[in-house]
């Protein structure tokens, strides 16, 4: 597959909702899209980064306050998208993250990453589904799902050793985990929704130096930022498998995507296996049971 943003389709009259649209992969995927006709709401938990954002993208995008460690913000932000658009979503792209970062609990008292890039994204997906019934959710995975550390009887690492990348880890996996059951789900109910992931490979982001920030080493993060850029594709290059999730006419549900060279570290976007244990029914109804109860969120994407 040779594809590039000169291949997506034209975007007028669509509409897409970017979590983590302030900066990186999510940012660039805004400013692309809206180059290219569609309406962008750009999901940020920081209204003052959210606002410079919208002023970088333009014209068609719009802020939506959003923090996914926060549950009340999620239904907040939902409730609003679904006022905003009548509930007419096109795309939901799923690209908001934190990684290795130290123990820490969000607002509702889970493990930090678990409960920022899977149990966030994942309420908001289903306080969405009414507006996505024909549309489709790009869940940004990453190569770390690859990684040990999941545990569905212990995934607030209330028992087990914590590590910062056992964390990630698990929830990178738990995002492909309900790709994969979303899309099963959705099938079965009959809807045209698409429930697709996709992933960077080693991609520019800020990712790598927030998580030295946070753990307590800034002189950390100046020298790990610069590694980034220096042995990592661009992040032009690395959102280009999640933009061609979202946009690309040939994609089907339950599909994965990522680059093309070195062990899907760099280049094109193309098709990649689904990893084994999200491609495993029983972990999709158990993950998907698990979020329902640790949330309180009934999903029923009929």
């Amino acid at each position: 597959m040779s594809w590039s943003e000169a291949d997506i389709p034209d975007q007028t009259g669509r509409t897409v909702l970017i979590t983590g649209a302030n900066s990186g992969l999510g940012l660039r995927s805004a400013r692309v899209l809206a180059g290219m006709g569609a309406r962008v709401l750009l999901g940020c938990r920081s209204a003052e980064r959210g606002r410079a954002a919208v002023a970088l993208v333009g014209r068609r995008a719009e802020l939506v306050e959003l923090d996914l460690a926060d549950l009340a913000s999620v239904r907040k932000a939902a409730a609003d998208v679904r006022e905003r658009t009548g509930d007419k979503l096109d795309v939901l792209m799923n690209n908001a993250g934190v990684m290795g970062t130290p123990f820490r609990h969000t607002t509702d008292g889970f493990e930090l990453q678990f409960g920022t890039n899977h149990l966030g994204h994942a309420v908001l997906t289903w306080l969405l589904m009414p507006a996505l019934r024909d549309g489709r959710v790009v869940a940004v995975s990453s190569i770390a799902a690859r990684g040990g550390g999941f545990s569905l009887a212990d995934p607030n690492f209330t028992r087990r050793q914590y590590s910062p990348a056992a964390g990630y880890n698990q929830s990178k996996l738990a995002n492909l985990v309900f790709t994969a059951e979303l899309d099963r789900r959705s099938r079965s109910a009959g809807l045209g929704l698409v429930s697709v992931a996709a992933h960077p490979g080693m991609s520019d982001s800020d990712l790598v130096a927030n998580a030295a920030r946070l753990r307590g080493f800034p002189r950390a993060a100046k020298v790990l930022g610069w590694a980034v850029k220096i042995g990592c594709q661009s992040v032009e290059d690395g959102a280009l498998p999640q933009l061609y999730a979202a946009t690309a006419p040939d994609v089907r549900g339950g599909e994965y995507f990522g680059p093309r060279w070195a062990f899907e570290m760099w280049g094109a976007p193309t098709r990649i296996p689904m990893r084994a244990a999200a491609a495993d029914p029983a972990n999709g109804r158990a993950l998907w049971e698990l979020t329902a109860s640790l949330t309180g969120i009934t999903p029923d994407p009929a």
